[in-house]
C-alpha cells in the first residue's frame, strides 16, 4: 500500500517504468520499493510482445499503457508528456530491475525542493552482490567504447577506469555530466527547458544525452545520500544482436555530438575532473588537521 503523506507534497512526483517481456516478479519488486512513496502515478510503459501488466490492483495509483515499441526513451516520454499534463514538478525514470529498501525517494525530494538548481539526481548504485556500480560518468569518447569492447582485459579496465570514475569517493556528491538511466529523478522545469529523451536512440545513449543537454543549464548530480540496488543484465555484453543495437545507437549519438570533435565534452568532462581534483584535496587538508 502507498502510503499518504501531505508532508512530500502528494500529486506533485510521477514515475514510470518501460517494460519490455519483463517478468511479473521482477515488476512486482520494484513497485514494492516504490511504494514507501506517495507518487500522484506510476506509469507502467508496456512496449513488450504481449499484454501482460494491465492489472495492478494491489498497487495504488498504477497507470498502465500499452504501446509500440520505439525504444527506451520514447517509452518514458510517454510518461512524462502526461506527467507534464497533470502538472507534477517531479518524474522517476526507473528501470523495473532496480529496487530499494525504505523510503529513497523522499530524502531526494526533500533535498530538491531546497536546491532548485539541480534538475536530475541519481543515487549511490550497487549491484545485488553489494559491488559498487559506476553510475557517474566522464561523457564517453569513441575510444572508449571501443576500448570498453573490444580490447583485452588489463588494457581495457586500465581505460575505464578513468571513464568510469572508479577512483573518485563515491561517498560525496558529483556534478557529473552522464548518469546512468536506470534511476533518474528528474525537475520537470529541466525536462520543459531542454526537451524530453530524444527518440532517435532506440536505446543505450539516450541517459547520456538527456544528462548533458540538461548538465548545460542545470546540476547533474550523483546523490550518495540513499542507495539503491540495479541487477543490470548489460544484456550487449552476452547479445550480439543488442551489441550490435548498441553500436548503431552510439554511432548516431556521437554523428550528434562529435566524434573527435566534441567542445562541450571536453568542457564538461575538464570541469568533473577540477571537482574531483578539489575534493581529493578537500579531504586531505582535513585529514593533515
Amino acid at each position: 500500500m502507498i502510503r499518504q503523506s501531505e508532508e512530500f507534497g502528494i500529486g506533485k512526483v510521477t514515475a514510470s517504468i518501460v517494460v519490455h517481456n519483463t517478468p511479473r516478479s521482477q515488476l512486482e519488486k520494484v513497485l514494492k520499493s516504490l511504494a514507501s512513496y506517495p507518487f500522484a502515478h506510476i506509469y507502467i510503459i508496456d512496449n513488450g510482445d504481449k499484454e501482460t501488466f494491465n492489472s495492478f490492483t494491489e498497487f495504488h495509483r498504477i497507470k498502465y499503457q500499452k504501446v509500440a515499441n520505439r525504444g527506451f526513451g520514447a517509452g518514458h516520454n510517454v510518461a512524462i508528456k502526461e506527467a507534464i499534463a497533470e502538472g507534477s514538478e517531479y518524474h522517476l525514470v526507473l528501470n523495473a530491475d532496480v529496487f530499494w529498501e525504505g523510503d529513497v525517494i523522499a530524502p531526494i525530494i526533500a533535498y530538491l525542493n531546497v536546491n532548485s538548481d539541480v534538475g536530475i539526481i541519481s543515487p549511490k548504485t550497487y549491484y545485488p552482490d553489494g559491488t559498487l556500480q559506476y553510475n557517474c560518468r566522464m561523457l564517453p569518447r569513441p575510444s572508449d567504447l571501443f576500448f570498453k569492447r573490444f580490447m583485452p582485459g588489463i588494457v581495457r579496465d586500465k581505460r575505464m577506469t578513468g571513464y568510469l570514475l572508479e577512483k573518485h569517493d563515491h561517498d560525496f556528491p558529483l556534478n557529473s555530466p552522464y548518469l546512468l538511466g536506470s534511476f533518474m529523478l528528474f525537475r520537470i522545469d529541466a525536462l520543459k527547458e531542454v526537451g524530453l529523451f530524444d527518440e532517435r536512440f532506440f536505446m543505450y545513449p539516450e541517459d547520456i544525452d538527456i544528462t548533458r543537454r540538461i548538465h548545460a543549464k542545470w546540476k547533474t548530480l550523483f546523490w550518495p545520500e540513499v542507495s539503491i540496488i540495479h541487477e543490470h543484465q548489460a544484456a550487449s555484453r552476452h547479445n550480439i544482436k543488442m551489441l550490435m543495437i548498441h553500436l548503431y545507437n552510439m554511432i548516431k549519438y556521437f554523428n550528434k555530438w562529435g566524434w573527435f570533435f566534441d567542445p562541450l565534452r571536453k568542457k564538461f568532462n575538464q570541469r568533473l575532473i577540477n571537482q574531483i581534483h578539489k575534493l581529493e584535496s578537500s579531504k586531505t587538508q582535513k585529514g593533515r588537521g
